[in-house]
């Protein structure tokens, strides 16, 4: 399974996470030891952040990285978004639902 990341939305979600917090990109900038220029093509997705930067970033917007990340995953992806929905929930109950998921993906093509 490949990935493709969507640096555009991801750009937009980093800046709306940034405006809500009422800050700069010069100040986030300097909470992640990164310039101001290089958060704002990571904004404009001209630029591909490391993960040093978007970790860096995450946390200084006190955001998690799979916030910031997962929604810019294509929409084939799906099994992505769903995982990440199912982190925390209790074991047993998880391992029933993709059991249950499964089978009805098997039967797809007869519904």
């Amino acid at each position: 399974m490949s990935f493709k990341v969507d640096y555009y939305s991801l750009g937009a979600r980093i800046r709306s996470e940034r405006e809500k917090h009422h800050i700069t990109q010069e100040k986030l900038g300097e909470m992640c030891a990164l310039s101001t220029a290089h958060i704002g093509h990571i904004e404009r997705g001209t630029r591909t952040p490391s993960i040093d930067a978007l970790c860096a970033i995450s946390s200084a917007l006190n955001v998690s990285l799979d916030s910031l990340l997962l929604d810019s995953f294509d929409d084939n992806d799906l099994p992505v978004h769903l995982l990440s929905s199912l982190k925390g929930k209790d074991p047993e109950k998880v391992r029933r639902f993709l059991t249950m998921v499964t089978a009805m993906a098997e039967k797809i093509d007869e519904m």
